[in-house]
């Protein structure tokens, strides 16, 4: 009997094993509750950036919540750029490591996005699979990234928008357009902006670009497509034009440069400059509650608008937890998540989220968030498209063979 029994939990084992083995994985398009039953007991590793206190606690609170509701561990993986996780994506597909990859998220947009896509570095098109995707915006900067479309290999996290922050008690009335900054300069303003490649700076200059060649068919249509399929030189040259003439009457004269947005805040806080540069429409509030700024300071942007874009989440082809990465996904596109992160006593950037879409319970955790007078007024100043993803690296190297010292 003692050997009956021994045999028959040999061949159980065996099968168990056997079904074990041949269990499919999850793809983009799974049931839910078969990618909630996998990411359980996983741990998802989400590259982003880690220079904000104030977001890395966001993604600590996070990381609570998918354990308790999933048992899903979040690691975040702080980087400084982004762009070294994609290269390091770029060997790893060369070398053919197509699975166990230790990347299962990673925040994206723009240029970096634009790579992976074009070399087949993204999973596939989970976000359309996600059940909260049901409550995103329908937006053009949501559908398309830096005008390189989605399809589905990217899912929406966060909101934002160039902004301007001046002190009130210096500048009641500040610049509204990029002419109105040059003459604001010329008669003794103070200002400066990061040296690109810093991410504020180059969407500051690209806001530049924008707006100079504003009126013109044919730059429209130049920074709506690949670099390389326009004149680069004439479509710039307005800019390099205005750039020579404001830099040598900016803080530092053209020579040195703040390193980020956020340092700009600083400069501003300390009184060394008049106007700082945030691409978060709700950063001042934050910072005045956070004592970083006098509460004398307001938002703004210039009269014909500026460059607003969204950024992403995204699984690598090779991510050793895909499963955890979508429910980290999903839940990062919840109500709960959403307006936690646009209330700026923990983030304060603008939802991706169609308020209007929720149950009433979920719309009352957004009506009850407070932006404050320092923040941008909701639904004031338009929102420009970002140039086609290929325009940062050409005008990040022109920049810097221009101005660098």
């Amino acid at each position: 009997m003692f050997t009956n029994r021994k045999r028959f939990l040999s061949v159980a084992i065996g099968l168990a094993l056997f079904a074990s083995a041949h269990v499919k994985a999850v793809e983009p398009d799974s049931p839910w509750a078969d990618v909630v039953a996998e990411a359980r007991g996983q741990s998802v590793y989400f590259n982003a950036w880690g220079g904000s206190e104030r977001i890395n606690s966001y993604l600590a609170w996070a990381a609570e919540h998918l354990s308790d509701e999933y048992g899903v561990t979040l690691e975040h993986v702080k980087v400084g750029d982004i762009a070294e996780i994609v290269g390091q994506l770029e060997a790893a597909k060369l070398v053919g490591r197509n699975d166990k990859g230790n990347v299962d998220l990673m925040w994206v947009n723009g240029e970096n996005f634009a790579a992976m896509k074009r070399e087949a570095l993204t999973w596939g098109s989970f976000a359309t699979h996600l059940p909260n995707a049901q409550f995103v915006k329908d937006s053009p900067s949501i559908k398309a990234d830096f005008s390189v479309p989605v399809d589905g290999l990217e899912s929406p996290w966060g909101g934002a928008q160039l902004v301007f922050i001046h002190d009130t008690a210096t500048v009641e009335e500040p610049p509204r357009s990029a002419q109105a900054l040059l003459n604001f300069v010329k008669e003794g303003g103070r200002f400066t902006y990061p040296a690109p490649p810093a991410f504020h700076g180059t969407t500051f200059v690209k806001q530049l670009l924008i707006e100079l060649g504003a009126g013109s068919e044919a730059v429209t249509d130049a920074l709506a497509n690949d670099v390389t399929n326009s004149d680069f030189e004439a479509v710039t040259a307005p800019l390099w034009a205005y750039l020579d003439s404001l830099h040598p009457m900016l803080r530092g004269n053209g020579k040195t440069w703040p390193t980020s947005g956020e340092m700009t805040r600083q400069l501003l806080d300390d009184g060394e400059i008049d106007i700082a540069l945030s691409f978060n429409p709700n950063e001042a509030t934050a910072a005045v509650s956070g004592g970083q700024l006098p509460d004398t300071v307001r938002t703004y942007v210039f009269d014909n608008g500026t460059i607003g874009n969204t950024h992403f989440v995204t699984i690598p082809w090779n991510a050793n937890a895909k499963a955890a990465a979508m429910v980290t996904a999903n839940f990062f596109i919840s109500a709960e998540a959403q307006a936690r992160k646009a209330d700026p006593e923990f983030w304060g950037e603008p939802t991706v989220l169609d308020v209007s879409t929720l149950e009433p319970t979920d719309q009352a955790l957004f009506a009850g968030i407070d932006l404050g007078i320092w923040a941008l007024p909701i639904g004031e100043g338009s929102v420009l498209p970002e140039p086609h993803a290929s325009w940062a690296n050409a005008l990040e190297t022109a920049w810097l063979e221009r101005y660098s010292q």
